[in-house]
């Protein structure tokens, strides 16, 4: 039988369009601060800052793979999951240790946009918020916000990594998460729910305006 007639939906739009675009801002955010162009660092930041809101939001109310409580599950099935072998069947959405890794991943996201809003290079470049502490805070939100990306990258690493170990044993999660569809698994499971991408593009419009009006006006009034 023909490969596609045996491919579920698993990723509805919103989800994969926020990995992707996440990738790709993270290395433009690493690039600009490497050369130094800040303006343009604190607007991807700033796209970056809506896409996360609005992966919060759409974990508590987009379709049924997108939602933290469709794949997270008790630490200890996690590390039954990892140590045990026979635990290792195939899964819909993301695997136990794969659910903490997107949390993780979100985590140390938010960490790093929220340091930034307050961070300075003490130079010319300022955070929006910086205004709002003191000196000494703002100089450990910006330590913060210059090793967490460390981290972020350390991690971003590990997941990467945890996708070519999947490739190898026959289970492409890269195609997955571009066509939204992957081989379904023996288990019976119950259909997945989506819901409407409109809803995640109405969320990044109106979190995306507010951001705008505050923040990216006036920096763009400097470029």
């Amino acid at each position: 039988m023909d490969q596609t007639r045996l491919s579920i939906k698993v990723w509805d739009v919103p989800t994969r369009l926020f990995h992707w675009l996440m990738v790709g801002l993270i290395g433009g955010l690493w690039w600009t601060a490497s050369v130094g162009e800040m303006q343009w660092h604190q607007l991807l930041g700033y796209v970056l800052l809506n896409l996360v809101l609005c992966r919060l939001i759409w974990g508590l109310i987009g379709s049924d793979t997108a939602r933290f409580s469709f794949f997270m599950v008790s630490p200890k099935r996690a590390l039954m999951y990892l140590w045990s072998r026979s635990e290792h069947k195939p899964t819909l959405g993301h695997n136990p240790i794969g659910g903490y890794m997107v949390l993780l991943l979100i985590l140390l996201l938010c960490i790093q946009l929220v340091s930034g809003l307050f961070a300075t290079d003490e130079i010319f470049t300022e955070g929006p918020l910086f205004s709002y502490v003191s000196s000494s805070t703002s100089a450990w939100l910006t330590w913060l916000h210059k090793n967490n990306f460390d981290l972020l990258l350390v991690f971003s690493s590990m997941h990467v990594l945890a996708v070519l170990v999947h490739l190898f044993k026959g289970d492409n999660l890269i195609t997955a998460m571009f066509t939204g569809s992957k081989s379904p698994v023996k288990a019976q499971h119950k259909p997945i729910k989506f819901v409407s991408s409109f809803i995640a593009l109405g969320a990044f419009l109106v979190i995306g305006s507010v951001i705008f009006y505050y923040w990216v006006i006036p920096l763009l009034s400097m470029l």
